[in-house]
């Protein structure tokens, strides 16, 4: 099978053949047709994220899915060969730059079937972010205010729409040039990020969901009001997260040091801050795939590269300048 592998950090992505996947009893596995290229993927491949992700190398990267179940595993009853089907694969079992891959069952949904495979490739882990920060972490209500940072990309893009679905009012950061754009999926308010500064035109916000960090991110716990939250997806991760990925208490130690500082930022203006790492999740997926079919949410996709070009797109995602995701296809 090929897929394409990071044999050392911070190198260039190597195709290589590597063994089938291994398919338990409740695994399915999936003919891969779409992948969705992410920043976490140039993060892990660069070495950024290897003291909280200790994956083993080599490692084949790619945390994005749609493709065609080929089989089943014995206990496997909601899926069969045939089915169209999207996912983000649990963080311990990435690897859809390859040809197949197992995924567990219940990190699994069907397809939205008004959507293409390039465009559900590129949903799972930007659409199920947006719902954990929104939706579980944010608890968005009705007449809420929502600050959505890099309104035009990946995340961003999804994010817009579905607090805006959740009633809120939506400022966002893009570029002038996506202005329209993004207003388009739904933003309230856009800040030009290059010629205005966010913080001296918003105030009183209940959440901020950053995917910046650095200044941005201490910038955003001044427009919240107090009480409100700041959700990062980019980090410095804290303590909640070392806690649920059962992080050794060396460990701990030093990712509680990596978000001390913007955590008594945050305490002392009355607001809250947490690390979001986003987890797999069929359930969440199921709900996502209602609002696609009904028209209420739809996937963003800027640009589409053959399976040959992945280690080039993946390099260049650092460059910017693509609304949505990039995904890796047919077509």
């Amino acid at each position: 099978m090929r897929a394409f592998v990071v044999t050392k950090y911070k190198e260039p992505l190597q195709e290589a053949d590597v063994p089938e996947p291994t398919v338990g009893e409740h695994d399915v596995l999936i003919r891969v047709e779409a992948a969705g290229l992410n920043p976490l993927d140039e993060k892990i491949r660069t070495g950024e994220f290897k003291q909280i992700l200790p994956y083993k190398l080599p490692l084949i990267l790619g945390n994005d899915v749609a493709g065609t179940v080929i089989s089943v595993g014995t206990a496997v009853r909601g899926f069969r060969p045939g089915d169209e089907v999207y996912a983000r694969p649990h963080q311990d079992r990435i690897g859809t730059f390859a040809e197949r891959i197992a995924v567990a069952e219940g990190d699994l949904a069907l397809k939205p079937a008004s959507i293409s495979m390039e465009e559900a490739g590129s949903l799972p882990l930007a659409a199920l972010t947006a719902w954990q920060a929104l939706v579980e972490r944010g608890k968005v209500r009705p007449g809420q205010k929502v600050l959505i940072h890099a309104g035009a990309g990946g995340v961003g893009s999804i994010a817009i729409q579905l607090a805006a679905h959740l009633g809120a009012s939506v400022a966002t950061t893009a570029s002038g040039s996506n202005a329209d754009f993004v207003r388009t999926l739904g933003a309230d308010t856009v800040i030009d990020y290059r010629a205005q500064d966010f913080e001296q035109l918003l105030t009183g916000y209940d959440l901020v969901l950053d995917s910046i960090g650095g200044e941005t991110l201490e910038k955003s716990l001044r427009v919240l009001k107090p009480g409100g939250k700041a959700i990062g997806i980019t980090g410095p991760p804290d303590p909640a997260f070392a806690r649920e990925a059962g992080l050794n208490p060396l460990l701990r130690l030093a990712v509680a040091g990596m978000s001390g500082k913007i955590r008594r930022q945050a305490k002392k203006l009355g607001v809250t801050y947490e690390f979001l790492f986003m987890r797999a999740s069929g359930d969440q997926l199921r709900q996502i795939t209602t609002l696609i079919d009904q028209g209420v949410v739809r996937p963003v996709v800027g640009k589409v590269v053959g399976f040959d070009q992945t280690p080039q797109a993946l390099q260049s995602l650092s460059q910017g300048g693509i609304r949505g995701k990039a995904v890796i296809g047919s077509s």
